[in-house]
């Protein structure tokens, strides 16, 4: 069994506004220095069998057709570390 990561961000040019809400209260809670933040979603899908290329390429077009919106987000495909580095 593997496990691949999926992690989907708004791409650069769209505005965040959860991202700049989040930005805003940091330093009202007293974390100082924070330049920016973005914010967006992770999914860890758990594939049975062996991971190869062919199964990434699955995920990878998971990632485009359902978990994204091409229009507005960037995403990408990892391996769990953890994950390889148990095998």
């Amino acid at each position: 069994m593997a496990r691949v990561v999926v992690d989907v961000m708004p791409k650069p040019e769209i505005l965040d506004p959860q991202g700049k809400a989040v930005q805003g209260a940091l330093p009202r809670l007293g974390f100082e220095g924070v330049v920016d933040v973005r914010q967006g979603k992770r999914f860890e899908i758990e594939l049975a069998g062996e991971l190869t290329e062919a199964r990434l390429a699955e995920v990878r077009q998971m990632a485009e057709t359902l978990l994204s919106n091409p229009v507005i987000e960037d995403f990408a495909v990892h391996v769990d570390e953890r994950e390889a580095s148990a095998r």
